[in-house]
């Protein structure tokens, strides 16, 4: 076995896609038995779109279920504000794509099954290291019929922020701190409602409200450790504050029934200092947990994938040893993205987020139109919609 990836999320999907497709032998283990899950983000940014187009998915995509945002607005009490065009990005992708993620994975691991040396193990959860030495040789695995190992050349943890595989390997996020938590719950959307995702900030209050079609996937924003007083006022404290931040969905906030209707998201914003182990790497959330603040995490996690297989696709498929100087050369190529990113995060974090929750944001301040500032207007698109050192995929398809 050449590699195992721990994590059927974007960066371990992707990766097994991308390792397979270059006739590297690769299992991707994944604990849960569906990828369905609601707190799992949408957004599919064009750098992402661009690396799917590469691996000639585009189209397959595109006939997802989907829609196209080619800007960011912020929705006030006193209107809306215009944060940022995509519309003059170069390239075929002017936009971003609100995908469940669910759809998202279902694509990228049915392409890889089309590769035989490329296997998908479901309810599969990956809890401990094989180690010779200092070295990883693969990891232990349960599913329903018991305990089982796979040996492999590279093991890749890309088991999320909570990563089990991360902790065996003795290596420890630096945290950096998140001013909130999210409440993730659904209401239903109606043909008069507004068509758009927008940002909804108000006094004391702040919400992303993500249009699915047929209905609201609805995140309000409560400052952070602050789910056990919220339900201990009872779900009137949830419904009161949606009933007022989005007036013509006041009728449907009672079918918020109980908190048993909710998810909670922890935030966090943490990053490893180092990333690897001599035969062990972490990639995505395992690496670099990302804020909410302008849904990158699945594009960063996938720009991991593509940077990693470009790296050691070669190596893995001839069996070549890999040093850990090649993991590190991973790590300096996409610590950059990560720390940039969460910076301008944190920003976000403290100049809004904190603000509005603490009832300090005057919106009323802004511009309506964001993009007509010229620095705004230039960096902010290629921000949102490249990112930090975007990745293309070089590996051949074999």
């Amino acid at each position: 076995m050449s590699c195992v990836i721990a994590g059927g999320g974007p960066a371990g999907a992707m990766l097994g896609l991308l390792l397979a497709r270059a006739g590297v032998e690769v299992t991707l283990l994944e604990k849960h038995g569906d990828f369905l899950r609601d707190f799992r983000g949408d957004t599919i940014h064009p750098s992402t779109l661009q690396v799917l187009d590469e691996l000639g998915l585009a189209q397959e995509f595109l006939k997802l279920p989907h829609r196209k945002a080619y800007g960011l607005t912020l929705v006030s009490d006193t209107g809306d504000t215009r944060v940022a065009s995509l519309r003059g990005l170069p390239g075929k992708y002017n936009y971003i794509a609100f995908v469940p993620q669910w759809d998202f994975l279902k694509l990228i691991t049915s392409a890889a099954s089309r590769y035989p040396s490329f296997r998908l193990l479901m309810n599969a959860e990956a809890y401990g290291l094989i180690r010779e030495g200092d070295t990883v040789r693969g990891l232990r695995y349960r599913d329903e019929s018991g305990e089982h190992e796979i040996r492999a050349d590279l093991t890749v943890a890309a088991d999320g922020r909570h990563s089990a595989l991360r902790g065996r390997a003795g290596l420890v996020p630096q945290e950096l701190g998140a001013p909130m938590d999210v409440v993730w719950f659904r209401l239903p959307r109606l043909e008069q409602d507004r068509d758009d995702t927008f940002l909804r900030v108000s006094s004391g209050h702040m919400m992303v409200a993500i249009n699915r079609e047929t209905y609201w996937q609805l995140a309000y924003l409560i400052p952070k450790g602050g789910y056990g007083e919220l339900t201990r006022k009872g779900i009137d404290a949830l419904r009161e504050p949606v009933a007022r931040l989005l007036p013509w969905i006041a009728d449907r906030a009672p079918q918020i029934r109980s908190f048993d209707d909710v998810s909670v998201l922890t935030v966090a914003i943490n990053r490893l200092r180092r990333w690897h182990r001599p035969g062990f790497l972490c990639i995505g959330d395992a690496a670099h947990a990302m804020s909410p603040v302008f849904g990158v995490g699945i594009n960063l996690a996938v720009q991991d994938a593509v940077a990693t297989a470009n790296l050691l696709a070669g190596p893995l498929r001839s069996g070549t040893p890999i040093p850990e100087a090649a993991l590190h050369r991973l790590q300096r190529r996409r610590m950059l993205p990560a720390r940039l990113t969460q910076a301008a995060q944190r920003v976000v974090q403290t100049l809004v987020v904190s603000r509005a929750l603490n009832r300090r944001f005057d919106a009323s301040r802004l511009p309506r139109d964001l993009t007509k500032v010229p620095l705004v207007n230039r960096l902010a698109p290629r921000f949102l919609g490249f990112g930090i050192r975007p990745e293309h995929v070089q590996v051949k398809e074999i």
